[in-house]
């Protein structure tokens, strides 16, 4: 049988700007991963192809975000105005304004927007936008280092072929804008699996977020505790996820990866490595569905690079070796795919870790019992 197809978005143009020299967020990642996987040779195969994006339209951005709001991220990005900027959550730490700003969202977002037109053309089964994921952005304001929320504009797209999606979400940071746009509605279910809001941004995503009216039951949150490793995370996943999967029959498999959860993430505290996000991956792909994955955090630009490439291994049924090729690892001064030395973590913190997941899955599955019945066993 042959393998399926996959497309991989990117261009130079996405990793061109720069949103400070501070900035966590380093549109550099996205270079480095496209020069990592063309070092593995990994879009020479038929199969497996990369294809530049496209700008979104208006047309698409306000399927979600306001137009006084897609306005002004045109005006300021052009014409720098703090005082208005404010009222739109810009000007900040985590949102400054940039060079190019408003043009390099609507590239990451037409990403996207892309991405899933191509899915629906049926002349891919899997698409990866690394520069998308962006999922904090609010319909009327930008959030955490995100200006428009290109998983919203992308779901949208299926919404209006009247499909079924499901959103899974991997990022270390809860995925609240997506969560937000859809917490109605019972034709999209939301899985955000993340760090708990008790200790990182943005402080929501607990397991009683579980939806509204006909979306009561739609939206399911697993907060996880600082230094959750691969086996638990793993563990985890598999407890909520296929049920999740087997009970609400989506047509489409949307997944936000952010790899924040990393344990050499520098503003983090999940401990994941890349063999453990590649483990997730494989799982996401026996689920055997069309498949839009997005990027979305990542700070340490060599564990996202070696993630990512991992990633588009699983996704386009590559097998990458493990010893990265010379010449990147010369120049980025790395040498292995997978992390060689997992961190160590006490069998307290392990046992605190069990207790807590333990305990918020018992609680989800308390409150969606008056919904539908479903056991996280």
């Amino acid at each position: 049988m042959l393998p399926k197809k996959a497309a991989f978005i990117y261009s130079d143009k996405l990793s061109q700007h720069i949103i400070s020299p501070s900035h966590p967020m380093q549109p550099k990642r996205l270079a480095m991963t496209y020069d990592l996987l063309k070092q593995y040779n990994a879009f020479n195969q038929n199969h497996a192809k990369v294809i530049s994006p496209r700008k979104a339209t208006r047309k698409e951005l306000i399927k979600f975000h306001t137009e006084d709001y897609i306005d002004a991220v045109e005006n300021i990005s052009s014409s720098p105005n703090t005082i208005s900027a404010a009222l739109y959550n810009l000007g900040t730490s985590d949102n400054p304004i940039y060079t190019q700003m408003y043009e390099a969202a609507l590239l990451s977002t037409g990403g996207s927007a892309l991405a899933a037109d191509l899915l629906l053309s049926s002349k891919f089964d899997s698409v990866f936008n690394i520069s998308g994921g962006l999922h904090h952005a609010m319909r009327s304001n930008a959030s955490g280092f995100c200006v428009f929320n290109d998983p919203v504009i992308a779901i949208e797209k299926f919404l209006e072929q009247k499909m079924k999606i499901i959103y899974i979400d991997i990022d270390c940071h809860h995925g609240d804008g997506v969560q937000e746009a859809f917490y109605n509605r019972e034709d999209v279910l939301t899985i955000s699996i993340h760090e708990s809001g008790e200790f990182l941004f943005p402080g929501t995503g607990k397991t009683n977020e579980i939806g509204t009216g006909k979306g009561r039951g739609y939206s399911i949150n697993v907060p996880l505790y600082p230094y959750t490793n691969d086996e638990l995370y793993e563990s985890t996943f598999k407890k909520i996820v296929p049920p999740l999967i087997e009970f609400f029959k989506p047509d489409i498999l949307v997944t936000q990866m952010g790899i924040d959860s990393h344990f050499q993430d520098p503003i983090t505290h999940l401990s994941l490595t890349v063999q453990g996000f590649t483990e997730i991956l494989k799982i996401f792909k026996s689920f055997n569905l069309k498949w839009l994955s997005l990027g979305g955090g990542g700070y340490n630009l060599d564990a996202v690079a070696r993630a990512w490439a991992s990633g588009w291994g699983v996704i386009s049924t590559q097998t990458l070796q493990n010893d990265i090729p010379m010449n990147y690892a010369k120049a980025y001064n790395t040498s292995s795919l997978f992390d060689l030395s997992p961190p160590e973590i006490s069998n307290d913190i392990k046992n605190i870790c069990k207790k807590f997941v333990e305990k918020n899955i018992l609680a989800l599955e308390k409150d969606l019992k008056s919904i539908y019945s479903i056991n996280f066993d």
